[in-house]
């Protein structure tokens, strides 16, 4: 069975995960969801990195899933790891070299028409003011800076979510495409779908897992 290592998105806490969690732990995988040092101007990505294989430990099997920003973060814990495989859930997917600002240009997401709320759509009024409450400040001046990492040579898999409004679905079909060279996974549910539909995250991932397991992946 895997260890996924769960990694949120910008701003967000590891409480992002708090009901996938306990989907894939009864499917019989280990889960560590990691608090990223974020509020911390000084921090960058290696600290990130380091800060998610601290909380991994000795753990092995390890399965990393990076959402929105944290697609940044979760190649580079994936190559640490030496994990088994690597999953970008409605998220950024860098290139070597790229900076977090030529992202949005060198994808075109700068030409696609975002409304003003896009985030919480589909996720109940409870949930959302509570991810509200949680929300940090996402500092990092790593964000000026080129990425460092590469795509891992492992089993990758792209998750679009088929309601998403920051990250629509036809963006997020070009993105894999173009970046990871892969068919998407499509799954029902908004940016947020670990709230606004855990079910068909988890399911995803626990595929994926099997997959990976098995050797029936390509990556």
């Amino acid at each position: 069975m895997a260890v996924f290592v769960l990694i949120h998105g910008g701003g967000s806490t590891a409480w992002d995960w708090h009901l996938v969690a306990p989907l894939l732990e009864t499917a019989g995988h280990g889960v560590v969801a990691v608090d990223l040092p974020i509020e911390d101007a000084g921090a960058g990505l290696e600290d990130y990195t380091r800060a998610a294989m601290d909380a991994v430990g000795a753990a092995r099997h390890t399965i990393v899933v990076g959402h929105s920003l944290g697609g940044f973060t979760a190649p580079l814990v994936c190559e640490a790891l030496h994990s088994d495989g690597l999953v970008y859930l409605s998220a950024m997917i860098p290139m070597p070299g790229e900076t977090f600002g030529d992202w949005w240009t060198n994808t075109g997401h700068d030409r696609e028409n975002i409304p003003e709320e896009p985030y919480f759509n589909l996720v109940t009024a409870e949930l959302a003011q509570q991810a509200t409450d949680r929300g940090r400040d996402q500092q990092g001046a790593w964000m000026s800076d080129p990425w460092p990492g590469k795509h891992p040579d492992v089993p990758t898999l792209g998750i679009l979510c088929r309601d998403d409004l920051f990250f629509p679905p036809e963006f997020m079909k070009r993105q894999i495409r173009d970046r990871l060279g892969t068919e998407p996974v499509e799954i029902p549910g908004g940016h947020y779908a670990p709230l606004s539909n855990p079910d068909a995250v988890a399911a995803a991932l626990i595929d994926f897992a099997g997959q990976t397991a098995s050797g029936n992946h390509t990556a």
